[in-house]
């Protein structure tokens, strides 16, 4: 008996999971067709043939259901940052490494990599979703900030809190400048001319990781 209501236990959970899935399938695709804006619980329920308590029963409200669509991609990101570090142990080589994996992910994945960073919606809480806030096995922002954090210790940078989050962020929007401007102006843009795009990825970082090295250079 108990074995019979285990097996029905995990069925149950089996087809919860493929809910789930199919659900976020279904806000990334009116996310594409409508953006964020376009995306209602009522909306969702209807494209994914559910009713409006099934969708409840699984995510608690609009911005979970958004910041749960982009929960995988967010992981991969992190994943293509980590394996690109890997292969150096200097620290500012660290840091050009998963610029440039950042870089290359957001022209690879555009869709994603728009869904998460260009995309304007409601701010779920940061145990709704299953990126691990402040994991740097997870989280893309945390993991540049522990980047920084080694220049820190190494000496190569001033290491109050402030200072590392402001390095971080003068570092990532110098990144999503670049994806995003090359995302929205592709080749086709008339208006605006490319660079041959390894070149201009290394001047960019180099630029940036100068900058820094010398607006946040240790007190001597």
């Amino acid at each position: 008996m108990d074995k019979k209501l285990t097996n029905i236990q995990e069925r149950k959970l089996r087809e919860a999971q493929a809910r789930r899935e199919h659900i976020i399938d279904v806000v990334k695709d009116l996310i594409k067709k409508g953006g964020a804006r376009a995306v209602s619980i009522r909306k969702v329920a209807e494209a994914a043939g559910f009713s409006t308590t099934v969708v409840y029963a699984l995510f608690r409200d609009k911005a979970t259901l958004i910041a749960q669509a982009m929960d995988k991609d967010l992981l991969e990101l992190v994943r293509a940052m980590r394996t690109a570090c890997d292969t150096s142990t200097d620290p500012w080589e660290r840091i050009s490494l998963v610029g440039r994996a950042y870089i290359e992910y957001g022209f690879q994945h555009p869709d994603e990599y728009s869904l998460i960073f260009m995309e304007l919606r409601p701010h779920a809480e940061v145990d709704a979703v299953d990126v691990e806030h402040g994991n740097i096995e997870q989280d893309p922002y945390a993991y540049a900030l522990h980047l920084f954090g080694e220049l820190a210790q190494a000496g190569q940078v001033r290491q109050d809190e402030p200072a590392l989050h402001t390095m971080t962020q003068i570092f990532w929007q110098s990144l999503h400048g670049l994806v995003s401007l090359r995302i929205v102006m592709d080749a086709g843009d008339p208006w605006t001319p490319h660079p041959e795009m390894n070149t201009h990825i290394d001047d960019l970082l180099a630029v940036v990781t100068t900058g820094i090295r010398l607006r946040f250079a240790p007190p001597s």
